[in-house]
């Protein structure tokens, strides 16, 4: 929880995103200085309507005063809708720029962020804890200007007024500092839980949705239920505390506004004081201290969205601050030969963690398509994640085309690289855009159709009901998990990088449709370096060199035939999957 100074550095911080937008910004804060001194204007008026219209019957200021009060509140309007409209225009700005930054920051994460983080604590970051930034950023900045000058003004005048009777009101200053340092430092505190709630919220609600045929497959409907309203009942809890603590400070504030005013109203009164006061100046010293009520009050209320907009702020720019993925490298990689080495690589997920990968060491020359085989959990989809640096070795060396994939830009290495995972992962948009997927610009209709029909796509493609122009839905949904594969592999094709890593890229096909994608991948790999992981070892038969894993060590390394004749490890391998087919 940030403390004072910090919630201040944080808030100053968040108003500098209005710096670009400071001419507004000045407009709306000139008009709440106008609005405010109308408050001070109409308790003004009070004294001589009184004293020479009532009192004296003056015919002069009797005809006046109707023409101020209309052009008093002529420019309270004008003033009041340029604060309001200004400060919004400017607060939904700054949220949207902020928006944009946290949008580009997340893309730079590096991928052990998004292992670690929650998705729904990241969305509840980009929605929620933003609108809270919105409000701190305009409604509470508009209630602080506009209603500390109001209170400002309105004091000067009962100075003005009655010097005695005004410092009679400044005894409330102290009250109502000490009052709001409790609540601020409170409400700051709920607002940091209240924002851990709603990711908690989000993120049951994600998991459930993208997950619900398995909670209705496991029959978890009311396991699920039980752990939302769980936490959907410490949200409600929460907002109940804010609730409660906002409620209870206005009328505590209110309640010593009163006592105050009783005793004013009661020393003026007393004659010392009735002889110094005219009507007119008694009911417009009135008039100003009830005016004051309101502002005060808002005063109050406002820690509450302020207290939020901090909290939200500061675990906005926490994120903002934090370290996107490492991007040192100078060269550009272009037209890569498809060279691919590791030297001695280790690697473990966290610093003082167990090594999924110790000492691996290959070469895959230009155009070799090397298998990458073992048991579950031996480290193969690590291996080839450190190809594109999605992860960075903990040890040894990676090269590309002889030089460390480190010395490349980010940018330019993943270029040379296309990628078919065993999680396929397709966009809300039609097939023709998830296909040329990052390449719209460049592609053709064309060139999109062609990588569809070398990907065998175009069979089911064709059946759809609006052909290429058909939504696939979230994540593909309204695809099979077939025709996800083949729209993914038609995407690789259409990239046409030198370096081709499939991630049991045929692990979602039926048997006819591994054998259509098999004859695509193999006109795809030719004069292709590919790393190529295998569930199905008949798959890999046919590659130029098969590495073996097994508890992150390469224990075997040669062709199909090589490894059979050995009996070792593979052919082990090799027999209990073959004796699995033949029993199913």
């Amino acid at each position: 929880m940030p403390s004072s100074n910090q919630g201040m550095l944080v808030y100053r911080r968040l108003l500098g995103y209005a710096l670009p937008y400071w001419k507004l910004f000045l407009v709306a804060t000139l008009s709440m200085v106008v609005y405010a001194a109308t408050d001070t204007g109409f308790a003004a008026l009070m004294q001589p309507m009184l004293d020479h219209t009532f009192v004296e019957k003056d015919p002069n200021i009797i005809r006046l005063i109707p023409i101020a009060m209309v052009a008093l509140f002529l420019v309270r309007g004008i003033t009041g809708f340029l604060s309001v409209y200004g400060m919004t225009w400017v607060g939904r700005k700054i949220i949207q720029v902020m928006r944009s930054d946290i949008f580009r920051h997340l893309l730079g994460m590096p991928t052990a962020f998004f292992d670690r983080t929650p998705s729904g604590q990241l969305v509840s970051l980009l929605t929620y804890n933003v609108e809270q930034v919105s409000r701190a950023a305009t409604n509470a900045i508009t209630t602080i200007i506009r209603d500390t000058l109001t209170v400002a003004f309105l004091l000067g005048w009962m100075m003005f007024i009655s010097g005695r009777l005004a410092l009679f009101f400044l005894f409330l200053g102290p009250i109502i500092a000490v009052l709001v340092r409790y609540i601020s430092k409170r409400f700051r505190q709920i607002s940091m839980r209240i924002q851990r709630s709603m990711g908690s919220v989000t993120q049951i609600a994600a998991d459930v949705i993208e997950g619900q045929k398995v909670v209705k497959t496991f029959g978890a409907q009311a396991y699920e239920t039980k752990n939302f309203e769980r936490i959907n009942e410490r949200n409600r809890y929460l907002h109940m505390k804010m609730a409660a603590t906002s409620a209870a400070s206005v009328p505590v504030v209110q309640f010593i506004a009163a006592c105050t005013l009783a005793g004013i109203i009661y020393f003026a009164t007393l004659e010392p004081v009735l002889e110094t006061l005219s009507v007119g100046s008694y009911v417009s010293f009135i008039t100003a201290m009830l005016l004051l009520l309101p502002p005060l009050k808002r005063l109050t209320t406002v820690t509450s969205s302020l207290q939020k907009g901090i909290a939200a702020a500061d675990s906005i720019f926490a994120l903002l601050d934090s370290d996107t993925e490492s991007d040192k490298g100078t060269r550009v990689l272009q037209a890569a030969r498809g060279e691919i080495e590791y030297r001695n690589v280790k690697f473990s997920y966290r610093p003082a963690g167990a090594q999924v990968l110790k000492g691996i060491s290959f070469a895959a020359r230009r155009g070799e398509i090397v298998a990458i085989v073992g048991r579950s959990g031996t480290g193969k989809s690590t291996l080839v994640n450190l190809a594109p640096r999605f992860y960075d070795p903990n040890g040894g060396t990676i090269l590309v085309d002889g030089r460390d994939v480190q010395e490349y830009t980010l940018a330019s290495l993943r270029d040379q690289i296309a990628m078919v995972g065993q999680e396929t992962i397709l966009f809300n948009d039609t097939v023709a855009n998830n296909i040329a997927y990052g390449r719209l610009e460049q592609s053709s209709e064309a060139d999109v159709r062609k990588a569809a029909v070398a990907a065998h796509a175009m069979e089911f493609i064709e059946q759809l009901p609006d052909g290429m122009n058909t939504l696939v839905g979230e994540n593909g949904m309204l695809l099979s998990g077939g025709q996800r594969q083949r729209i993914a592999i038609a995407r690789a094709i259409l990239k046409n990088a030198p370096i081709l890593i499939l991630d049991e890229a045929t692990s979602s096909l039926d048997s006819e449709s591994e054998h259509m994608i098999q004859a695509a991948l193999e006109t795809l790999m030719r004069d292709r370096t590919t790393l190529v992981i295998a569930h199905r070892l008949s798959t890999v038969k046919n590659a130029d060199r098969i590495l073996v894993l097994d508890e992150g060590r390469v224990v075997e390394s040669g062709r199909h035939e090589a490894l059979l004749g050995k009996d070792g490890y593979y052919a082990g391998l090799y027999r209990t999957q073959f004796h699995d087919v033949k029993t199913a």
